[in-house]
């Protein structure tokens, strides 16, 4: 292996697809893009991910069509099918790609939750993960008996009661009852496997889990939080969490923060990995790539879609302004009702009348309509350039520790992720810091993280040496 200039072993980098959904992403009008329902978009983008040697698909999830105004907002107009579903169909369909589902933890239940992600790991081979996301609005919970929502703190907490509970149930199979010896006439040696028992606060649970231990021993465990509660529960808990924090500085930070959290837990520096999502257009020149994103944002931004976002924001009805034109010359409403209901990023705009003076600004100095000012604030492609440049820089992150890979999001489904595939990956793997082939089978493999029973094995032989050496 090939050392970096500072003498350490160059990092492998990690990566993976999220399959994107409908959402502010995606560009629905571009005649290449396809359904976002269709089987045959979600085989088409898992097998380019398969082709490319990437380490698992990601699928989010969204319990509610956002609303604003009272009507559904556009770019959710499609929806999204249900996780499992989706997941188990690819599990047939692919053969390494790992399978990453994002599973509320505040509207379901562990038994149910734990023996969808056990089968789905037998189904796969050992290739399922899941994603453990909290529930914020009261929007989402409607569609559910206990309707409502929890505070944050109450949120964060049925989610650790949850994932301890759910974690109770993988491991009440060891993995080795099932004997299925005929010529014995036994096929369970213990007739205890599977019992468990769970009394909390937020559950209280008792009976036999009726999935045996699967190849992974319990799917690999995701968390997306980047409040100090998100960020304590993927230390405490997580073997991957997911950033938004893509560039050198913000991306060190976080990964300092976070892999900084682990000593207290218990655990070890390469037993949580750093994964940002990131967005991408590529050219065959920088100066195309350029470009080519500036047309994407118009894609993704267009005259209505630019008011929607400014609604958020000034909290009115903004449908009889020319999106062309200047930013409205009334202020924000900041009442409690808000015409958005179900979009979280309503959230990053506390104060919005001071949001409205710096954008008010902002707009008279560069002569921005609001169109131009939407495009200039909302988020950009992490990365843009041609395949050299974006490899470079991708290694650069990776090698600077300010991830250890990158979650690509691109903004065409389900061909959107070729290029990449085809122009980039072969570029890093001549870097010497991506695969060529898969060397495992499981997903725990491909990102390199131990086997949980592997893990207790050592511990276990490490006390038996412990004892020895004291006796």
């Amino acid at each position: 292996m090939s050392s970096s200039s500072a003498g350490k072993p160059r990092k492998q980098i990690h990566l993976a697809a999220h399959f994107p959904g409908v959402n502010n992403t995606t560009v629905w009008s571009d005649p290449r893009a396809g359904s976002h329902i269709d089987f045959s978009s979600f085989v088409h983008f898992a097998r380019t991910a398969e082709r490319a040697k990437f380490d698992f698909l990601f699928l989010a999830e969204g319990l509610r069509l956002r609303e604003q105004g009272g009507r559904i907002y556009e770019s959710d107009v499609v929806g999204r099918p249900d996780t499992f579903t989706v997941l188990s169909a690819l599990a047939a369909v692919t053969e390494h790609l790992g399978l990453t589902g994002t599973i509320n933890s505040t509207f379901n239940e562990p038994y149910e939750v734990a023996r969808q992600f056990a089968s789905l790991d037998h189904l796969s081979g050992g290739r399922a993960a899941w994603n453990v996301v909290t529930s914020w609005d009261a929007f989402t919970g409607e569609n559910f008996r206990r309707g409502g929502f929890l505070p944050q703190e109450e949120r964060y907490s049925r989610a650790r009661e949850f994932l301890a509970t759910a974690r109770g149930l993988f491991d009440s199979w060891r993995g080795d009852e099932l004997v299925a010896d005929p010529a014995a006439g036994i096929f369970l040696k213990d007739a205890a496997a599977g019992a468990f028992a769970h009394r909390g606060r937020h559950f209280d649970i008792a009976g036999r889990f009726n999935v045996p231990r699967g190849p992974q021993g319990r799917p690999v465990i995701f968390q997306a939080g980047d409040s100090e509660e998100g960020r304590e529960f993927a230390a405490a808990d997580a073997d991957a969490i997911f950033s938004r924090h893509g560039d050198l500085d913000a991306g060190r930070a976080f990964y300092a923060d976070v892999k900084g959290r682990l000593a207290r837990h218990g655990r070890t520096h390469d037993e949580l990995l750093v994964l940002p999502a990131a967005t991408f257009v590529l050219g065959d020149t920088d100066a195309e790539a350029r470009e080519l994103a500036h047309e994407v944002r118009r894609q993704q931004v267009s005259g209505r879609t630019a008011l929607a976002y400014l609604e958020q924001v000034w909290n009115r009805d903004l449908s009889g302004y020319d999106p062309d034109g200047p930013l409205p010359d009334i202020d924000p409403d900041p009442g409690e009702h808000t015409v958005v209901q179900g979009r979280a990023s309503v959230r990053m705009f506390r104060d919005p009348l001071a949001v409205a003076r710096e954008w008010r600004a902002r707009a008279e100095a560069e002569k921005l309509s609001i169109r131009e000012l939407v495009i200039e604030t909302t988020a950009r492609q992490t990365f843009v350039g041609s395949p050299a440049t974006v490899a470079e820089t991708i290694d650069s992150l990776v090698q600077a520790d300010a991830a250890d890979g990158f979650i690509l999001v691109p903004h065409l489904t389900p061909g959107g992720l070729d290029v990449f595939a085809d122009t980039v990956v072969p570029l890093l793997q001549e870097r010497g810091v991506f695969r060529h082939e898969y060397t495992g089978s499981t997903l725990r493999d491909h990102l390199g993280l131990a086997h949980p029973d592997d893990r207790t094995r050592g511990r276990d032989r490490a006390h038996a040496r412990n004892g020895r050496a004291a006796s």
